[in-house]
């Protein structure tokens, strides 16, 4: 039994933050919002330097015509570490297009460290995600994604997902990734696509200075259930997950994400809280 898409109006949502390191403390020295995505109080789990902050989107799920933007600013020094309390979730569309546009500036150290998405059967999504580093920046993301709810049996039978990634440092292009899923099409079977998998993963690390010893550390890391691999390109390092589980996605990219941290921020990894909720 189709589930109809819920009867809500099309949200336009912005958030804006500029985070800055001041007094030998990373503070969230600005923000903006318009309509429903907000963040939580800045928190410091592991001290001063690095501040933590939660990406709420109130309604819960993306439906058809929303449009989310996610504005994010690092200054020198800042270190922070951003995740989102729980799943995202791109609702059926019976025509508009849903869209999310991620957006960060850094000059510091960001870590973009977001639960998974799920894009229901029948939905029009769009991702963008556009990454400028400066020239001593770091940055660590994540971008795990789930077609269909698998829970229940779910597949992507309809609709499309569509997302692109560029990661640059300053102004030189490191990265550029651009895909269409069409729900039902031959990519989610063929081995040259999915395979038949429905969770698909890519971390993605960008710093200047990387010791090319923990290549072996994080290739003994392999997922369960899936399949994982991680390739070091110039002046970026791709890991990908394809398999069955969101949750076998995280905690593979969790257990690299531990080895990177300290080897390229000097910091031992401590979770965000919200991921033990």
């Amino acid at each position: 039994m189709l589930l109809a898409e819920p009867t809500v109006s099309s949200w336009k949502a912005r958030l804006a933050l500029d985070f800055a390191f001041q007094d030998e403390k990373t503070v969230l020295a600005g923000r903006s919002h318009d309509g429903p995505l907000v963040v939580q109080k800045p928190l410091y789990p592991e001290g001063r330097e690095v501040c933590h902050a939660i990406v709420v989107h109130p309604p819960g799920g993306i439906a058809g015509g929303d449009e989310l933007s996610l504005q994010v600013k690092t200054g020198n020094g800042a270190s922070t570490l951003l995740t989102t309390p729980g799943a995202a979730k791109w609702y059926r569309s019976a025509g508009p297009w849903a869209k999310q546009s991620v957006a960060f500036d850094v000059q510091g150290a960001l870590e973009w460290l977001p639960q998974e998405t799920i894009v229901f059967d029948g939905a029009l999504a769009e991702t963008a995600y556009d990454v400028d580093l400066g020239a001593q920046a770091g940055f660590i993301g994540w971008d795990i994604v789930c077609l269909g709810r698998t829970g229940s049996g779910e597949r992507f039978t309809r609709g499309s997902f569509r997302s692109s990634i560029r990661i640059r440092r300053e102004g030189r292009l490191l990265w550029l990734e651009r895909g269409r899923i069409d729900g039902g099409g031959r990519l989610l079977d063929s081995p040259a696509g999915l395979a038949g998998s429905p969770v698909f993963g890519t971390l993605f690390a960008s710093f200047m200075h990387f010791d090319k010893k923990i290549l072996d550390k994080l290739r003994e890391q392999k997922p369960t259930p899936g399949a994982g691999a991680v390739t070091l390109l110039p002046g970026i390092l791709l890991a990908r997950y394809l398999g069955g589980s969101s949750e076998a996605a995280r905690r593979y990219f969790v257990a690299l994400w531990r080895i990177l941290r300290p080897a390229l921020m000097g910091r031992e990894a401590t979770e965000p809280r919200i991921w033990q909720t």
